[in-house]
């Protein structure tokens, strides 16, 4: 069944998974410092190998925020040009829930805690 919603649930959701996006993408930041630390201090060739595997991972993680930021823009945008098309009936139309774009959160999300959870170990053993 397709969940019908209001622009203004929409939009909602979309500055919200925009924020969301901004603060992982300011903690992969943050993530790169002590990988880089870790580095720095430690030379040996498991830490190498390790910390060219998260950091391949916060590349890969800030691939996905960028995709998913395009994909909630382009929405936005959509809706955007349902407005201007039609402006007397946007506070009474229904949209398409965009149940897609919320199921490619909720999984970035599992896999980034995921990512969070085994660099926070990695670190704490070679910190």
């Amino acid at each position: 069944m397709d969940t019908k919603k209001s622009i203004y649930q929409l939009h909602e959701e979309h500055k919200t998974w925009l924020n969301k996006l901004l603060f992982y993408k300011d903690e992969l930041v943050i993530m790169s410092k002590r990988i880089k630390e870790v580095a720095e201090k430690n030379t040996s060739k498991e830490v190498r190998s390790l910390t060219d595997h998260f950091n391949n991972q916060l590349i890969i993680q800030k691939e996905q925020i960028d995709i998913l930021s395009h994909d909630i823009k382009s929405h936005e945008l959509y809706l955007e040009s349902a407005v201007n098309d039609n402006p007397n009936a946007v506070d009474h139309d229904k949209f398409s829930d965009h149940k897609n774009h919320r199921e490619s959160i909720a999984t970035f999300e599992k896999l980034f805690k995921d990512l969070r959870e085994e660099l926070i170990d990695f670190l704490s053993k070679w910190m």
